[in-house]
């Protein structure tokens, strides 16, 4: 995925801001680009703030050529829908179908009904009464007189089973907060009309207030496909109940998710956004340290981190448990409290690593990388303040080291401070010029400003310099790729995937991979060649949540909704944090709804494989 994400909101931040998580990237985009829709490959793809809703559309049909009107007249039309609610305050309907009564007597002048009397009327006189008493319940309504108005609907409803009642009736349910009541008329009336917009959005509204989050979104969405997504409070209500689903649904799964340590290429993205260091004096190999001490487990955490391997991450991070357990590491206790608050941070126990860290530094405040550590924390968490104050701290103990600008500027970069951002990065590098991260990011900073040539001089001199690291050539082809730049791009990725294949086969980053995966996508629509590649990714790394979350994406745009679904419910597995949590939840939960609409409502699958052009809502 892109290393250029538009400015974050502090609490959609990742662990590493030099390639966040994809989930945080979408949010990130989406919050930006309020309204948005794709329409690839014959599939509408509706983006909400809290996530996605993803509709099939046949690409036999021909597009919709109309004019989209302009603001001003869009604004026009949503005021003159608003009068025209206003002016049917009651909220109750008139059915075209129903005969209008010459006159409406009063309620004491109607006809007693009941279950017996109403077997004595003809076909014509229950019509007549019914449209009768139904004028009568909507003045009752008007007069906020609900128990009367519910008597009214309730006879009308004898006289005759029409949608419109049991809708009234359940409107006026509503006005008393009996949901249940409510739920059960708007059933009754959708099952007599199953496109009863109205009545599905009453009945939807009530499954809301009684936390049946899942049946409210299928009956919203429902609402819109019928209405041709022209209603925007329906359509603010499926962006509100997807994100009020997806939250009451992480809290949920937080209490109770184990932590793990995410996939080896997250790991190993973050341990390499700080310099190599030395191993301190005493735990070198050539030292023979007892297993059995703390020492000797620090040596082995150490000696496991240099394999870079799943297996050997998890070693390491058990490592580190067992030396502090063991409580025997003099001088070494800091760095110990250091390295086991990394690793709690890398597996989502932020409460946990905080405390860690927080010791680290109490034992020994001169360890700038712990304070490091816990803005970047900070940052993840949405605290951006915290973090700057870690940095000062930081550079109170040694204003030299080139690791706190580096971070300190992701803070600059992802608050859009772009021209600090640069500076802090320019920095690091007049500090250190041989961590090729601080070019990279330089680079990106300096497109991100517009600056384009200086952005890809830093990259032409990167390539030239570190002619041999792979990151250079995979992040200069996302640029390649955000220019359109289509063969470049694909070839620059070629180069990077050639460079980690040759250095470690079975474990090499895999983010080459997927970004030429996008790019064959995104250029030649060759959704073959795309999945191959991510399912190469998936094979070296399976727990890398930004190969899950493409191929989902992938998936959905070919209309492979079910298949689809379960790499979104794969990707809220691999999520670490709530914010990560509540967005793949929320896009599974769209995509499972995009199915229900499907098996409950075939006529609805029939009508939007009609639709053409794209359809939006915010």
């Amino acid at each position: 995925m892109s290393v250029i994400p538009p400015p974050m909101p502090p609490e959609k931040l990742a662990v590493l801001p030099s390639d966040p998580s994809v989930w945080d990237r979408i949010s990130s985009w989406v919050s930006e680009n309020k309204a948005v829709v794709y329409t690839i490959a014959g599939v509408a793809v509706v983006v909400t703030t809290a996530g996605a809703v993803y509709y099939i559309r046949n690409s036999s049909e021909p597009k919709d050529t109309a004019p989209r009107p302009s603001k001003k007249e869009r604004r026009k039309r949503k005021q003159a829908e608003r009068d025209a609610e206003k002016a049917t305050a009651a909220s109750t309907e008139y059915s075209t179908s129903q005969p209008k009564a010459a006159s409406v007597e009063a309620a004491d002048d109607l006809p007693e009904i009941d279950e017996n009397t109403v077997l004595e009327l003809s076909q014509e006189q229950r019509g007549t009464y019914a449209a009768k008493l139904k004028e009568a319940g909507n003045k009752a309504y008007g007069s906020k007189d609900f128990p009367k108005a519910i008597d009214l609907y309730s006879k009308a409803i004898l006289c005759k089973p029409d949608p419109v009642y049991y809708s009234n009736r359940a409107a006026c349910y509503n006005a008393s907060s009996q949901w249940d009541k409510v739920v059960e008329d708007t059933t009754a009336a959708i099952n007599l009309d199953p496109q009863y917009i109205k009545a599905l959005n009453r009945r939807a509204n009530a499954y809301d207030h009684l936390e049946k989050y899942s049946e409210a979104l299928l009956d919203f969405t429902a609402s819109c496909i019928i209405d041709n997504f022209r209603n925007e409070q329906s359509a603010q209500a499926v962006e509100k109940l997807l994100k009020k689903f997806a939250e009451s649904k992480a809290k949920e799964i937080l209490g109770s998710k184990p932590a793990k340590l995410p996939s080896p290429t997250f790991v190993g993205n973050y341990l390499q956004s700080f310099r190599e260091k030395t191993r301190p004096v005493g735990l070198e190999d050539s030292v023979e340290l007892a297993e059995d001490t703390g020492k000797g487990q620090l040596q082995l955490g150490l000696r496991a981190l240099e394999r870079k391997t799943g297996e050997s991450y998890d070693e390491a991070s058990a490592a580190f448990d067992k030396a502090l357990e063991l409580n025997d590491l003099g001088e070494y206790e800091a760095f110990a409290y250091n390295m086991r608050g990394t690793f709690r941070c890398l597996k989502g126990k932020h409460d946990e690593a905080l405390q860690d860290l927080s010791q680290s530094i109490s034992l020994d405040p001169a360890m700038t990388q712990s304070y490091i550590k816990r803005a970047s924390m900070s940052l993840e968490l949405g605290d951006p303040e915290q973090a700057e104050e870690d940095f000062n701290n930081a550079m109170t103990q040694d204003a030299n080291d080139p690791d706190i600008y580096y971070h300190r500027a992701q803070l600059h970069f992802i608050k859009g401070e772009f021209a600090e951002a640069a500076k802090d990065y320019q920095k690091s590098i007049d500090l250190d010029r041989d961590f090729i991260f601080s070019h990279i990011q330089l680079g990106v900073t300096q497109y991100k400003m517009g600056s384009i040539a200086s952005s890809m001089a830093t990259f032409r001199r990167c390539m030239k310099n570190f002619e041999k690291t792979p990151d250079v050539y995979n992040y200069y082809g996302e640029l390649m790729l955000d220019q359109g730049k289509f063969q470049e791009a694909v070839e620059k990725f070629d180069t990077a995937i050639e460079m980690e294949a040759a250095a470690n086969p079975t474990n090499m980053n895999v983010l080459p991979l997927i970004n030429k995966s996008l790019a064959l996508f995104q250029w030649k629509q060759d959704f073959s060649e795309a999945e191959k590649l991510c399912h190469k990714a998936l094979i070296i790394d399976p727990d890398c949540d930004i190969a899950v979350a493409t191929m989902a994406q992938l998936l959905l745009q070919q209309g492979k909704v079910t298949e689809a679904l379960k790499y979104f419910e794969r990707a809220a597995e691999l999520a670490r944090t709530e914010g990560e949590l509540v967005n793949a939840l929320s896009y599974a939960e769209a995509t499972r709804t995009q199915i229900l609409v499907q098996e409950k409502y075939p006529q609805l699958a029939a009508k939007l494989s009609g639709m053409g052009g794209a359809m939006a809502m915010r």
